[in-house]
């Protein structure tokens, strides 16, 4: 077989495999606020907030996590960081100066559901990194999982 034929084809698996793999994460997240969505909508609003809230509750998946923005941009729950609980992040701006939380909230508004890309702290890390959050808008709730890329 022709080296350059082989070479193209182990390219392709690569890329194929580096595929599955980035794929997760994002599935991850996404399967993660559906089901918090289907636990509201069986449960109601008090008590996924108090379910996201718990540190290590069915929302938190290793270090991703289910959490809730409101309509008006402040956060409604949060697992991983309570202080933020009851904040108005309208304002809130990554290093590049994105609206990352109005941008989500509004994505949500408009299209029921999507991404946003931004950069973020990774608390693990310490270090500004890319990060892309699912949003689901249920009711008056914006349901929110982001990952690290």
């Amino acid at each position: 077989m022709n080296k350059k034929l082989i070479y193209v084809l182990v390219g392709l698996i690569i890329i194929s495999l580096a595929t599955v793999c980035f794929a997760a994460p994002k599935d991850d997240a996404v399967a993660l606020v559906k089901k918090a969505a289907a636990f509201y909508k069986a449960n109601g609003k008090d008590k996924l907030v108090a379910e996201i809230n718990k540190p290590n509750g069915q929302f938190v998946k290793g270090d991703v996590y289910v959490f809730i923005w409101t309509l008006n941009y402040s956060v409604l729950a949060h697992p991983a960081n309570p202080k933020l609980i009851g904040m108005d992040m309208t304002e809130l701006k990554d290093p590049d100066g994105k609206r990352f939380v109005y941008e989500a909230v509004e994505l949500a508004k408009a299209k029921g559901s999507g991404w946003v890309d931004y950069r973020y702290t990774n608390p693990v890390k310490k270090k500004v990194e890319a990060k892309t959050t699912y949003v689901l808008k249920v009711d008056d709730l914006i349901l929110a999982c982001g990952i690290y890329k």
